[in-house]
C-alpha cells in the first residue's frame, strides 16, 4: 500500500470532514431507521472495470473518520492494475458507519482510479516522452487529482500558480511580448531571490525563434501545434519546432492531446506531454461495495 505523501495528510482530513459534513449532514437518517445500531456487516469492494486503483489509503482515512473501529483490508494495492470481477478489498464493523461512509469512499476512489487509469494508459503510449498532468483539476480536489497521476505513472507539472514561472500567451500579450516578458520575469526571480523553474508558452514557429534568440528559460510550452486535417493528425509543425529547438530547452508539447494522438505526438521527439483531460474529463472507475448477509450484533 502506498502511504498517504504527507504534504496531503491536512488537506485530506479537512477534504473528509467537509465532505461528510455535507453528505451526512445530521445524520444519515435512512441508515438509522433502517439498521439497528448493534447491527455488524461485511462488505467487500468489486472491479467492476478493469483499470488502475487508486484512493485505497483515502478510504482507509474516510472509514476511519466515521468509525475508528471499522476493519478495512485489501488484497490489492493504490497503482496496482486489476480487471473487472476481482474482489480487491473488505470491511467490517458497524453496518450503519460502512453505509454511511459508503458513498464518500466511492466518490473518492472511482475518480482517483479513473484518473489513475487515464494517466496509466497515455504515460505507456507516449514513451519515451514523459506525460504530465495540468490545473485543471476539480477544485479542492487538486492533492488527491495529482496523486492518482502519479498512481497512474505519469507526473505533476505545477501544483499552482507559485511553484514555477509558465508565460502563457495571455501574459506574454499583457507583458508586450516575448522578450519583455522572459526579462519582467527573471527580473522579479532576482529581486525576491526565487529559484524556480521558467516555461514560456508558443504557438507558431516565429515565436519559438523569438524565443531561441532570447534564451534564458529551461522548458518551451508549444502549444496547439498538432491539428487534424482530411489527411488525419498532422504533426509536422510541432516535429519543425522540436528539431529548431534542437535539445537548447525542454519541450512540452500541449493541446489535441489523446491517447489516439498521444503516440504521433511523442514521436516528434518531444521531451514531455502534458494533457489537461487526465482530470479534467475523468472517466470514473466503475466500482461498487457491497454488504454481505451478516445476522451477528455487537454484545
Amino acid at each position: 500500500m502506498f502511504p498517504i505523501p504527507p504534504s496531503l495528510v491536512e488537506d485530506l482530513d479537512s477534504l473528509i470532514e467537509r465532505a461528510l459534513a455535507e453528505d451526512v449532514g445530521d445524520g444519515d437518517v435512512t441508515t438509522l431507521a433502517t439498521i439497528p445500531a448493534d447491527k455488524l456487516a461485511k462488505a467487500h469492494f468489486l472491479a467492476k472495470a478493469n483499470g488502475v486503483l487508486a484512493g485505497l489509503a483515502v478510504a482507509e482515512r474516510v472509514f476511519d473518520a466515521v468509525d475508528e473501529r471499522l476493519s478495512v483490508s485489501w488484497t490489492a494495492a493504490d497503482g496496482e492494475s486489476i480487471v473487472s470481477g476481482t474482489v480487491f478489498g473488505r470491511v467490517e464493523g458497524s453496518a450503519r458507519s460502512i453505509l454511511t461512509a459508503e458513498r464518500l469512499v466511492l466518490n473518492l476512489m472511482q475518480r482517483m482510479s479513473g484518473i489513475a487509469t487515464a494517466a496509466h494508459r497515455m504515460a505507456e503510449a507516449a514513451r519515451p516522452a514523459r506525460i504530465l498532468d495540468t490545473r485543471k483539476t476539480a477544485p479542492g480536489l487538486r492533492s488527491l487529482d495529482k496523486w492518482a497521476v502519479r498512481l497512474g505513472g505519469a507526473e505533476n507539472h505545477r501544483v499552482g500558480l507559485f511553484d514555477m514561472v509558465l508565460i502563457k500567451d495571455n501574459h506574454i500579450v499583457s507583458a508586450g511580448g516575448i522578450e519583455p516578458a522572459i526579462k519582467a520575469a527573471h527580473k522579479f526571480l532576482r529581486k525576491d531571490d526565487l529559484d524556480l523553474p521558467l516555461e514560456i508558452e508558443t504557438r507558431k514557429l516565429d515565436e519559438v525563434d523569438e524565443v531561441l534568440r532570447v534564451g534564458n528559460v529551461d522548458r518551451i510550452m508549444l502549444d496547439n501545434m498538432v491539428k487534424w486535417n482530411s489527411d488525419g493528425l498532422d504533426t509536422s509543425l510541432l516535429a519543425e519546432a522540436v528539431q529548431r529547438i534542437a535539445g537548447r530547452f525542454e519541450t512540452e508539447a500541449s493541446g489535441n492531446v489523446t491517447l489516439e494522438t498521444v503516440g504521433a505526438i511523442a514521436a516528434t521527439g518531444v521531451d514531455y506531454i502534458s494533457s489537461g483531460a487526465l482530470t479534467h474529463s475523468v472517466t470514473a472507475l466503475d466500482l461498487s461495495l457491497k454488504v454481505e448477509v451478516e445476522s451477528e450484533t455487537r454484545t
